[in-house]
């Protein structure tokens, strides 16, 4: 099933991930989607229960596929583009040299989190790693 999601985008992410779900017959309480956040600045990690899709079409897609919205997200900031950039084209461009710098240790804070989620639940991780 791995390669359901290397064969798709973000944006249509839900089929994959409603097929894994199925045939590992997992509940939307134990998936954790991972993904970018415009409305958070670079760098911050919140992590939540539920809630809209704020636009997020990959969050969209998956919720469609699942039927509600009831799964854990990792929301890793990425900031708002600047002026009047064209927020597709903000997510899609590389990350500048400064934040190339700094997204090792982002991702692996990350890893930190959904490490966190499953071993101590929902509270105690954005007690921790909300920021």
């Amino acid at each position: 099933y791995t390669t359901l999601f290397r064969s798709c985008y973000m944006n249509e992410s839900g089929g994959p991930t409603k097929a894994l779900a199925d045939f590992y017959k997992i509940k939307g309480d134990h998936i954790i989607i991972a993904h970018d956040e415009l409305d958070i600045p670079f760098q911050a990690i919140r992590v939540k229960f539920g809630g809209g899709d704020n636009g997020h079409n990959g969050l969209k897609s998956i919720t469609s596929a699942l039927g509600k919205a009831d799964y854990f997200r990792l929301r890793l900031g990425i900031g708002r583009p600047p002026g009047q950039q064209d927020p597709a084209d903000f997510v899609l461009k590389p990350f500048s040299s400064a934040e190339k710098k700094s997204i090792d240790e982002f991702l692996i804070t990350g890893g930190q989190a959904v490490e966190s989620l499953v071993q101590f639940g929902l509270e105690k991780t954005q007690q921790n790693f909300n920021s």
